[in-house]
C-alpha cells in the first residue's frame, strides 16, 4: 500500500532538511575548529548547538515514522537517523572537550588568586537559559509555520479557514516570544549598567518561567 501523497511529501521534506542540516553542521564545525579567538569559538559552538537541536527534532520525527507499519521502505529513514546520531556523537565529544578546557582554565586562574564573584552572574545565567528556551520554541513555531505554508492549497472554505487560523496563531506566539526576548535583553543591559537592582531583575522570574512552561496549554492566557 502506497503512502498518502501528503505524508510522502512531508517525509521527503524532512529527509531533505536532514541533509541540509548536516551540511550546515559540517560548515559550522569547521568554523569552530578554525576560530581564532575564544569568543569566536564560543559563538560558533552556540550555533552548532542550535543546529544539532534542529537535527534531533528531525530524528525524533523520523523515529516515529520508522516505527509505523504504514511505511514499508524504511531504509531512507534509518540512514537519515544514523546520520543525525553520528553528528550528535561528534557534538557530544566537542561539548565535553570545551567544558573540560573551560573548567581547567578557570581552575588555573583561581589557583593563583581568588576571583571575586559578581552577584549578578546568577541572574545573567538565568537570562541566558530562558532566552535559549524561548528561541527553541520560536524555532519550533517557525518550523510548524513553514510546514503549514508548504502543504499547498486546501479545498473548501472550512479547511482554508482552519489553516489561516493556524498561521495566525503561530505568528501570534512568535511575536510574543520575540517580545519576551527583547525584554530579557533590556533587563540584562539595565542590570549591567546598574540601572536596576538584582532584586528588581528577579521580579520577572516566576511569571516568565510560567509563560515558557505553560504557553501552549489550552487554558493558557
Amino acid at each position: 500500500m502506497s503512502l498518502p501523497r501528503k505524508k510522502q511529501a512531508e517525509i521527503e521534506r524532512v529527509l531533505k532538511r536532514v541533509q541540509e542540516g548536516i551540511i550546515e553542521f559540517d560548515n559550522i564545525w569547521e568554523k569552530v575548529r578554525k576560530a581564532t579567538t575564544p569568543n569566536l569559538k564560543e559563538k560558533y559552538e552556540g550555533d552548532l548547538k542550535k543546529e544539532i537541536k534542529k537535527l534531533q527534532r528531525y530524528r525524533d520525527q523520523i523515529k516515529s515514522w520508522a516505527s509505523s507499519s504504514e511505511i514499508t521502505d524504511k531504509r531512507p529513514l534509518l540512514m537519515a537517523r544514523k546520520s543525525v546520531e553520528r553528528e550528535m556523537e561528534r557534538f557530544k565529544v566537542l561539548e565535553k572537550e570545551s567544558k573540560t578546557k573551560k573548567y581547567s582554565k578557570e581552575g588555573l586562574a583561581q589557583s593563583g588568586k581568588k576571583k571575586k564573584k559578581d552577584p549578578r552572574d546568577e541572574v545573567y545565567a538565568w537570562i541566558a537559559e530562558k532566552q535559549d528556551a524561548l528561541r527553541e520554541q520560536v524555532e519550533e513555531f517557525e518550523e510548524q509555520y513553514e510546514q503549514a505554508t508548504a502543504s499547498g492549497g486546501t479545498k473548501g472554505k472550512k479547511k482554508r479557514g482552519g489553516k489561516n487560523e493556524q498561521l495566525e496563531t503561530l505568528n501570534h506566539w512568535i511575536g510574543r516570544h520575540n517580545w519576551h526576548l527583547e525584554q530579557l535583553d533590556s533587563v540584562k543591559s539595565r542590570l549591567e549598567k546598574k540601572e536596576i537592582s538584582i532584586k528588581q531583575a528577579k521580579r520577572i522570574q516566576e511569571d516568565l518561567e510560567y509563560y515558557i512552561e505553560e504557553n501552549q496549554e489550552p487554558d493558557f492566557r
